[in-house]
């Protein structure tokens, strides 16, 4: 059973409260940073239902520390996003309505700390993670970024948190679409967009609490610098060519199961793939639609000619 501690809660309330006010919609936070309210979903009697609901919230649990899972199980139909009307969607329930906030943290009274949801108007925040738990100086490769690209952080609401690290707060263009990450910029930073949360200052966990750092309380988030907007976009995705007419069926075969990749196994798959060409005698023929494929579903170009350069060789071929 969760340890109710009175007064934390009714601090992270009066915190939540306040970021409402500013136009923060907010959750309330359990000690381990998650949301204190678990699905309503859970003992379903449908056991598909309950596994999906389940896996969804859990999801955006991790999006909170970074570990993003975008392949979310979902036998049975899409999850409910709250539309059951009840707590426990995780960052689906975020308001600034102060009677709905109220209601939350009544319904979680062991809630030590609040959430603050990422991407929604009118500031669309983006969270700026420096984490310092990985061994890396974070604040020193923002630093390099932002020379290598020619921007400046704006001075902007920043978080220090109980392990030392830092979350800048920006905000985004309405029209874009932020996604979250973990460590994609460079070691140890890691980025909250849609679907993610920021623990909000005021909150306390199990190894400290959450406090803005001194002359930035009153900021409002400053806007996202359009060179660095530029980097926590995913990189567009081009048309890919089809596989040669020279490379039969099993050619658009591998073509195809490059693109399907997801994040996780695409060097796999197209290492595969490649391997399957040369040994098929279409290697040649092959690799600027299996690059194309592979650029397609989210690895770099000098990645992927990396990869098929690799495959040839193993094989027996020259790339």
């Amino acid at each position: 059973m969760a340890t109710i501690d009175r007064q934390a809660t009714t601090l992270a309330l009066a915190h939540a409260l306040s970021a409402a006010e500013r136009g923060l919609a907010v959750i309330p936070l359990s000690r381990t940073k998650l949301p204190a309210l678990r699905s309503p979903h859970r003992d379903d009697d449908h056991p598909g239902k309950a596994f999906q609901h389940d896996a969804h919230h859990d999801a955006h649990h991790d999006v909170h520390r970074g570990a993003l899972h975008n392949d979310t199980p979902d036998p049975v139909g899409p999850p409910c996003h709250g539309e059951c009307g009840r707590f426990g969607h995780g960052v689906h329930d975020a308001s600034t309505d102060p009677v709905r906030i109220r209601q939350m943290f009544a319904a979680a009274p062991w809630a030590t700390g609040y959430g603050i949801a990422c991407g929604l108007p009118p500031h669309h925040l983006i969270g700026v993670d420096l984490d310092t738990k990985t061994g890396t100086d974070s604040s020193t490769a923002l630093r390099e970024l932002a020379l290598r690209h020619l921007f400046t952080i704006p001075a902007t609401v920043v978080v220090l948190t109980p392990s030392g690290g830092r979350h800048l707060w920006l905000s985004g263009p309405p029209d874009v679409v932020v996604p979250n990450s973990a460590g994609r910029l460079a070691p140890g930073i890691d980025i909250r967009g849609a679907g993610g949360y920021l623990v909000g200052p005021g909150s306390r966990s199990e190894h400290g609490v959450y406090a803005t750092a001194p002359g930035t309380a009153h900021l409002a988030p400053a806007p996202c610098p359009p060179a660095l907007l530029r980097l926590l976009l995913p990189p567009p995705r081009t048309p890919h060519r089809p596989a040669p007419a020279s490379a039969g069926r099993h050619g658009q075969g591998l073509v195809q199961f490059v693109l399907a990749a997801h994040e996780g196994q695409r060097n796999t798959r197209l290492f595969w793939a490649a391997c399957r060409a040369y040994e098929n005698g279409i290697g040649p023929a092959l690799a600027g639609s299996l690059v194309d494929a592979a650029v397609n579903a989210g690895l770099t170009e000098h990645e992927a000619r990396a990869t098929i350069a690799s495959a040839a060789r193993l094989t027996g071929h020259r790339p």
